[in-house]
């Protein structure tokens, strides 16, 4: 990252749901409510059901990665930001994936999210996948100059609320 501390970027694991339960509590309120358009509570957030989803991944229609960092000073393993890529469903020849980036508050403005959003367009490269689409509200700022500078499109889809971001491949 930029400011030294070394990350490993994997695909998540069906074993990582108690870093991701950890992951969640680090997360500030704002946060929470940028990536999912709605105050989620943290027992929401952290629920098994939900977890088992999120870690356990259908590597055929989605990607899930993970930024993970080892604590030098308590050896402890931590997630520290976590992207998805869901390809849409679709009976056109052409296949569109969503993509979505979540880094925990602490590590904001370090370039976890432009990386993961990298490796994502490359899956989807790989893939022949040929769009990627990614919504986010109209006031998240941050993640909107990301998008921009990885070459993806923003436009309004209809909602005052929300922008799309778009990349055609």
């Amino acid at each position: 990252m930029r400011d030294g501390t070394q990350v490993i970027i994997r695909p998540i694991r069906s074993e990582d749901e108690p870093m991701m339960v950890k992951f969640h509590e680090t997360l500030s309120d704002r946060t929470v409510y940028l990536r999912y358009f709605t105050s989620l509570s943290l027992s929401r957030r952290t629920a098994h059901e939900r977890l088992v989803r999120i870690c356990t991944v259908d590597y055929e229609r989605e990607m899930v990665l993970v930024a993970e960092h080892k604590d030098p000073q308590t050896e402890e393993q931590k997630i520290l930001a976590v992207a998805r890529l869901n390809e849409l469903p679709s009976d056109r020849p052409d296949k569109t994936a969503e993509v979505a980036v979540l880094v925990s508050d602490r590590y904001q403005r370090q370039g976890l999210g432009t990386e993961l959003l990298r490796r994502l367009m490359q899956i989807a490269r790989d893939r022949k996948i040929s769009r990627l689409v990614a919504e986010m509200l109209w006031d998240n700022l941050p993640i909107q100059v990301i998008f921009r500078n990885l070459g993806f499109t923003l436009r309004s889809p209809g909602d005052a609320a929300s922008v799309q971001a778009v990349l055609d491949l």
